[in-house]
């Protein structure tokens, strides 16, 4: 049975965008040198919002513009994550970097060219954990578009049992959520260039987060079966 005819990710996913927006409301949201892309959003131009796959729970609150287009794999989890994020207002193309990947890009460079913002989750949609795969860097170079990555720390989490150690704040919990300055994809520079640029800007901008939300940098990391409250 293909994900999309499975019944129950109907249901799970009005439930999930549900618990999202209720966790939501619980935390004190602190979004730290955004003045950037909010300037973008209200100006109506496009960019790529780019952040590791861990952080995904809460970062539609980061996101203030008309429209966003996000890459979401084809795979059960990745339609439960697709539909989810529907409740959540986010629109999403299906692939990955392992499964209909060319079509999702071409995809996501149509809707690009219409207006809509794209994001991406480097290390998705199974890792390895902060290591940036190349999508996003093509999908830079081919369209234009600025990427501005992204990080967040939570004062209270949960770091779930998973292979991105996904990040859960706590109700009552402050979330910090940094911005980092927008990398430029020349068309013809080489990809791998790219990947190391992005992947050095999100790991200082985790290291930021932690330290923003009192935390020693480095402590999201953990073995994916570590688990428990930090």
């Amino acid at each position: 049975m293909a994900p999309a005819d499975d019944w129950r990710i109907g249901p799970a996913s009005l439930a999930l965008a549900g618990l999202i927006r209720g966790l939501a409301a619980t935390v004190d949201f602190r979004i730290h040198d955004d003045a950037t892309m909010r300037a973008w959003e209200a100006e109506g131009r496009p960019f790529i919002l780019a952040f590791w796959h861990r952080y995904l729970i809460l970062m539609r609150y980061v996101y203030r513009g008309a429209r966003m287009s996000v890459l979401v794999s084809q795979s059960w989890d990745g339609e439960l994550t697709s539909q989810t994020l529907a409740h959540l207002g986010i629109d999403t193309c299906r692939g990955s970097t392992t499964r209909g990947g060319a079509g999702a890009l071409r995809d996501l460079l149509r809707r690009a060219r219409s207006g809509s913002d794209l994001c991406f989750t480097p290390d998705g949609p199974k890792g390895p954990l902060r290591k940036v795969q190349p999508g996003v860097i093509v999908a830079a170079a081919m369209s234009g578009l600025p990427i501005q990555p992204v990080a967040l720390g939570a004062t209270r989490r949960k770091l779930l049992r998973s292979w991105d150690r996904m990040l859960v704040p706590l109700p009552g919990s402050r979330v910090d959520i940094v911005c980092g300055a927008p990398l430029a994809i020349a068309p013809k520079s080489p990809v791998t260039e790219g990947v190391e640029r992005l992947e050095l800007a999100l790991r200082a901008l985790d290291a930021r987060a932690e330290e923003l939300s009192g935390h020693l940098p480095g402590e999201n990391e953990g073995a994916a079966g570590a688990g428990g409250d930090r």
